[in-house]
């Protein structure tokens, strides 16, 4: 879903006005008569100053615990994709961790570890936020990238509903094609495949990672 375009730089100087007064101890409520506040405007700017100045973001109940997450996660939502439950099959959920958008999925607390192994493996920096319980007593919403949380949920289960979202992939540089092309040229001749992908992702700027999900998949 897309939304309208905004001036970005004038939100984050109102944005850090706001966080201002909250540090001074005042609470700030985000309205919008545009449905879900951040579903259709802006205010992830203001949610993500919150969280990086340490301050409490509390999402009140709206129609889906998408939403409700998606505003939590503090991650860009003017343009986003709900995928319901991720892919149990691993290339399938791979390909969703590529859309560009930033990605919405529910999952089952006894899968959260290897979705997140997963992602760390293809994309260790990617930043993700595993919101859980929404609106009930429990609520909680762990916020790090994709290496933080593998490690975090390889320790311990979550328990509860659990929804992911997912920043959207960074965009691929250089031709994907060509660059594969030439890496099964190397495969081909006898190279290793992870040694080879190296080389061409330094040649091409296509990423290691992409170049070596596109050969084996």
């Amino acid at each position: 879903m897309r939304g309208h375009s905004y001036h970005e730089h004038n939100e984050r100087e109102r944005s850090a006005e706001l966080v201002r007064r909250m540090r001074d101890g005042e609470t700030v409520a985000l309205v919008s008569d545009a449905g879900m506040p951040l579903v259709s405007d802006p205010g992830y700017v203001l949610v993500q100053a919150c969280v990086a100045a340490g301050l409490a973001v509390e999402v009140l109940p709206g129609p889906s615990a998408a939403l409700a997450a998606l505003v939590a996660s503090g991650l860009p939502a003017d343009t986003w994709r709900f995928v319901g439950f991720l892919p149990r099959k691993q290339g399938e959920r791979a390909r969703v961790f590529t859309a560009p958008e930033t990605v919405v999925a529910f999952e089952s607390p006894h899968r959260v570890a290897a979705a997140l192994a997963a992602l760390a493996a293809a994309d260790p920096a990617r930043e993700v936020a595993v919101c859980r319980e929404l609106t009930k007593v429990h609520e909680e919403v762990v916020r790090g990238t994709a290496a933080e949380l593998a490690e975090r949920y390889a320790e311990r289960e979550p328990k509860g509903e659990i929804v992911l979202v997912v920043a959207g992939a960074p965009a691929v540089q250089g031709d994907l094609d060509a660059a594969l092309d030439a890496l099964r040229r190397l495969v081909d001749a006898g190279a290793k495949a992870r040694p080879a992908a190296a080389v061409v992702s330094e040649l091409t700027g296509v990423p290691t990672n992409a170049l070596y999900r596109a050969l084996t998949q």
